[in-house]
């Protein structure tokens, strides 16, 4: 039985290790520089410790779309991240892994990772470096162990020279491939909206997205803080602890009761491809969200609408869709 209290602290410790380790030599390579909005604060993420080079984004988006990474081959990091469904999974509410066993949470959206410092609804992990260490290992999932992922990578035909052009040499460990998911990860970035073009002036708010923003902004912006549209915090979201997940949150990496039913803020931006809705996938409809944060009564304040205001305020949410994002070529399932 997999035992949360004591994978979190191993987690943990193979964090401090990787940012204690000497950095990697790497060849000149071809260097990335990533790219977003001037207007956005530098990113949380230290790319000193695993500066971006065309080919380890390469070999960590050929990762990400590998089953190899699981213990039968059947999963990948895509089965429950989908390019263009903003990186996530739309066909169930919780997450599917080995065998159609079934998670205990709906699997977060992918994108502007290099602005965020934890990762996973309860924020068990605080370094992207080793968040793919989670699925990777969890039984529900793809229930492997890192050192036969790299034995297998090790032994494979196309995988060594991957490695040597990402690194400098042939060499597959756990720290590289880690890194180059990472690589490729931290690409994955969402700021080509209506609602940025608005921003930069290419654009216009029709009447009723404008009503949007400003109900938005009145009602929302707090833990949807703009331009990511998530605090990067952990919020109570009103709705009661589905019994049979017995999923109380944030509470249970801190074993403080005040985090009891806490979970990290989810980001907006896609939110039309990114259904099902909330940590346990149990809304499908984005209307069935407005509806349930204006009627429940476990938070300090309802948000308040009519019926116009909700239609106002999903027109606005859509604006928020930026399909270049969701349908570029160059982040989905490699061709070679």
């Amino acid at each position: 039985m997999w035992n949360r209290r004591f994978f979190i602290p191993f987690l943990l410790a193979i964090v401090l290790l990787l940012l204690a380790a000497a950095p990697e030599r790497y060849l000149p390579g071809d260097p990335v520089v990533l790219q977003y909005p001037a207007h956005w604060r530098k990113p949380d993420y230290d790319f000193s410790k695993n500066p971006l080079t065309r080919q380890g984004i390469e070999l960590g988006r050929r990762l990400f779309y590998d089953p190899v990474l699981s213990r039968d081959s059947t999963i990948s990091c895509a089965s429950c991240h989908l390019s263009f469904t903003a990186f996530t999974h739309v066909d169930h509410a919780l997450s599917h892994g080995i065998e159609d066993r079934i998670g205990r949470r709906n699997s977060p959206a992918l994108m502007n990772l290099a602005w965020a410092s934890s990762f996973m609804w309860d924020g068990a992990v605080n370094h992207l470096d080793v968040q793919a260490l989670a699925p990777i290992t969890h039984p529900a999932e793809m229930d492997e162990k890192l050192e036969h992922v790299v034995r297998k990578l090790q032994a494979s035909a196309q995988y060594p020279a991957h490695f040597a052009g990402a690194f400098g040499d042939s060499r597959v460990t756990g720290e590289r491939l880690l890194k180059a998911l990472s690589q490729f990860e931290l690409t994955l970035v969402s700021a080509n909206s209506m609602y940025d073009r608005v921003l930069a002036g290419q654009d216009t708010f029709s009447t009723q997205e404008q009503s949007g923003y400003r109900l938005f902004q009145k009602n929302c912006a707090s833990c949807h803080t703009e331009p990511f549209f998530t605090n990067h915090g952990f919020e109570k979201n009103g709705l009661p602890p589905d019994t049979t997940l017995n999923d109380f949150g944030r509470m249970g990496v801190t074993r403080n009761p005040v985090d009891s039913l806490r979970f990290k803020v989810p980001t907006l931006r896609n939110i039309e491809f990114s259904y099902p809705y909330m940590h346990d996938g149990r809304f499908r409809k984005l209307r069935d969200v407005l509806n349930h944060y204006a009627t429940t009564t476990a938070l300090e304040r309802r948000i308040e609408l009519t019926a116009n205001e909700k239609t106002d305020l999903y027109a606005f949410l859509l604006t928020l869709t930026d399909r270049e994002f969701l349908f570029n070529p160059d982040v989905g399932f490699p061709k070679k």
